[in-house]
């Protein structure tokens, strides 16, 4: 049995991840942690008692250094499920994963790992294309663009020759630049998650999409992660290494 520590339990997020890790049968959250201390959580990581094997962190980029502190002092395997990380934060989770296993992702879906890596591969297949990315999200979210739009953008840009210029939406007079690729974000309504890659040439336009219809996607992705991670050394993990080749 994997018995893990949930941060954030009291979101909407950590409620999925709480209904999830119910379905199964070697997976037990021990404690739910939420600084809100709503819903019956406890309001602190200090607060816990109970033995566990890793923790799961649906909660806000802010909590980074009380996670990583934490997770390092107890020798805990951590998943990060948040975005919008400051390179301050960003150096912690790297500094981190020097001690022990850290699963970080923009996303947990398995359908946007399998979408990222084909984005690779055809951006690949096409150096002078021109690249756009769109993703559309619910109006409550807070970064934009989206931390999955910004990992695509980084995988297809790491197969491109020389040095890529990432362009945060589009207007004005300027025409566009072979180096770029084009990001844009809507936030509208209660979208789960949508990410469209567009290649496009002067002959032909690939376009690949992924459209999440659930947030419990996340969810089992997440638990499939911690599967992952538990028993692993020290590192840096994302869903790339978990999808495999």
């Amino acid at each position: 049995m994997i018995r893990l520590i949930l941060f954030g339990a009291a979101g909407r997020m950590g409620k999925e991840v709480e209904a999830a890790a119910k379905k199964t049968s070697d997976v037990e959250i021990v404690a739910r942690v939420d600084v809100s201390g709503a819903d019956g959580c406890l309001s602190s990581l200090d607060e816990v008692t109970e033995a566990a094997d890793a923790i799961v962190d649906f909660s806000h980029h802010a909590a980074t250094p009380t996670l990583t502190g934490y997770a390092v002092a107890k020798g805990l395997p951590l998943l990060v499920a948040t975005t919008g990380q400051s390179e301050e934060e960003l150096a912690l989770i790297r500094g981190a994963a020097a001690k022990i296993p850290v699963f970080f992702s923009a996303n947990y879906s398995l359908g946007i790992a399998a979408l990222t890596k084909a984005a690779k591969a055809i951006a690949a297949l096409y150096p002078d294309a021109d690249i756009e990315i769109v993703e559309k999200h619910h109006n409550r979210k807070l970064d934009a663009p989206s931390g999955t739009a910004l990992s695509i953008a980084r995988a297809v840009s790491s197969v491109r020759e020389g040095e890529t210029a990432f362009l945060f939406g589009r207007g004005g007079q300027v025409k566009r630049q072979k180096n770029e690729i084009g990001i844009h974000a809507v936030r509208l309504g209660n979208i789960v998650g949508e990410h469209e890659i567009l290649i496009g040439t002067d002959n032909e336009t690939i376009t690949l999409k992924h459209e999440a219809h659930s947030r419990a996607l996340f969810a089992d992705g997440a638990i499939a992660a911690v599967r992952f991670l538990v028993g692993r050394n020290a590192g840096l993990y994302a869903m790339t290494d978990l999808v495999g080749d």
